[in-house]
């Protein structure tokens, strides 16, 4: 962006023959530069299809394709446990999970699993519907997709992020039930 800004600016001034104003503007683009506006927190608008209440309108669109298709998929009917919880032994210094509070010992606890619960789970199919993925979802579902390859190695999965994306997932699994 900031050498198309130049190229533009330099084209024209050469046009009117100014050489010196030319260095000048290169100076300021190298040293300018563009501020992005950061992204906030997702706030999905949740929406009621058949009185099922779905996190996304992905999801929901999901859902009627799925239904349109005639493609039997449970929505959010299956949590799987991709990390167990256990009991740390180790001394730990640290302020909590969120950061905040006092920085003191919190040693020789009880550690929660990790559960991941996808969108739509079908028999030989799991879809995760997902359009802006939140920080932890990354790590979350590279351990579920271990997990699918350990115990559930002929199970497909799909995550779909847009509406093309979903049409394209329900044209997939349809040639899947074919052969």
């Amino acid at each position: 962006m900031q050498y198309f800004i130049y190229k533009l600016h330099a084209k024209s001034l050469l046009k009117l023959k100014i050489k010196y104003t030319v260095i000048l503007l290169l100076d300021f683009h190298i040293t300018f530069q563009m501020s992005r506006r950061k992204k906030g927190p997702v706030r999905s608008k949740k929406i009621t299809v058949d009185n099922i209440e779905f996190k996304s309108g992905l999801e929901a669109y999901m859902y009627k394709a799925l239904k349109n298709a005639k493609i039997k998929a449970q929505y959010e009917g299956t949590t799987f446990e991709l990390v167990p919880s256990f009991v740390s032994v180790n001394d730990s210094y640290e302020r909590t999970g969120n950061g905040k509070g006092e920085f003191k010992y919190r040693g020789n606890k009880n550690i929660l699993n990790i559960k991941y619960t996808p969108d739509f789970v079908g028999s030989n199919f799991v879809i995760e519907c997902k359009g802006r993925p939140n920080e932890s979802f990354p790590l979350r579902w590279k351990l579920f997709k271990r997990l699918m390859a350990k115990d559930y190695p002929k199970t497909t999965l799909y995550k779909p992020q847009n509406q093309k994306e979903c049409d394209e997932t329900i044209r997939l699994i349809l040639g899947n039930q074919k052969n």
